[in-house]
C-alpha cells in the first residue's frame, strides 16, 4: 500500500492530477505484469495497462471506498479490460504463448536445473486452468493479493474465491503428479 494512499485517493477524486499520477507510478507496474500474464504480449500489454490507467483516471470521481482497496478496483478494470480485448479482438493469445523469460528465475537466485524445470512445469499447468482459476492463481500467488483484494477484483465472494482457489490448487497439483 502507498503511503497516505486514502488522502491521495481524495485528491485524485476531487481531480487532481498530480495524486493520480502518485497512484499511476505506483500500481502501473502490478497492473501491466497482470495484463502482461493474461494477454502475453508487450505491446498490447503496455496498451491495455494505458486502457486501464485512463478509465480509471475517467471514472475515479465515482470511486468508493468500500472497505476495499483501490488496488482492487484497479485489477477489475484491468480484468474487463482483458476481456474487452479477447472479445473485440478475437485475439488467440493464451499464456502458453508468454514470453517464457517473464517466468524465468532471476540470475540472483540459487536455483538448480531441477528447480528451473519445476517453475516451467507449474507454467505449463497454469495454462490448462480455467479462466478463473488462472485469475485466482495470478492474483494471489503473482500479484499477492489477499483474499478480500482478490474478491473485489473479480466481482465474487470471498468464499468462492476461497474455493475457486482451493480447487486450482488441486487441479495444479493433479496436473504436476502426472
Amino acid at each position: 500500500m502507498l503511503d497516505g494512499e486514502n488522502s491521495i485517493i481524495k485528491k485524485a477524486i476531487q481531480g487532481e492530477a498530480s495524486a493520480f499520477g502518485l497512484l499511476y507510478d505506483f500500481y502501473q507496474p502490478k497492473i501491466y505484469r497482470f495484463v502482461l500474464i493474461k494477454v502475453g504480449r508487450r505491446e498490447e500489454a503496455e496498451d491495455l495497462t494505458h486502457q486501464v490507467f485512463l478509465s480509471a483516471w475517467q471514472n475515479v470521481s465515482h470511486y468508493k471506498d468500500l472497505g476495499f482497496p483501490f488496488s482492487s478496483w484497479l485489477y477489475r478494470i484491468a480484468k474487463n479490460q482483458v476481456v474487452d480485448y479477447y472479445r473485440t479482438s478475437k485475439a488467440t493469445m493464451a499464456i502458453e504463448e508468454v514470453d517464457p523469460n517473464y517466468f524465468a528465475v532471476p540470475a540472483s537466485a540459487q536455483f538448480g536445473l531441477d528447480d528451473s524445470l519445476r517453475l516451467e512445469q507449474v507454467r505449463l499447468a497454469i495454462q490448462t486452468l480455467d479462466q478463473d482459476y488462472q485469475d485466482v492463481v495470478v492474483m494471489r500467488f503473482v500479484e499477492d493479493l489477499s483474499i478480500k483484494e482478490t474478491a473485489a477484483a473479480i466481482g465474487k465472494s470471498e468464499g468462492a474465491v476461497k474455493l475457486i482457489q482451493h480447487r486450482a490448487i488441486k487441479k495444479l497439483k493433479e496436473g504436476l503428479i502426472k
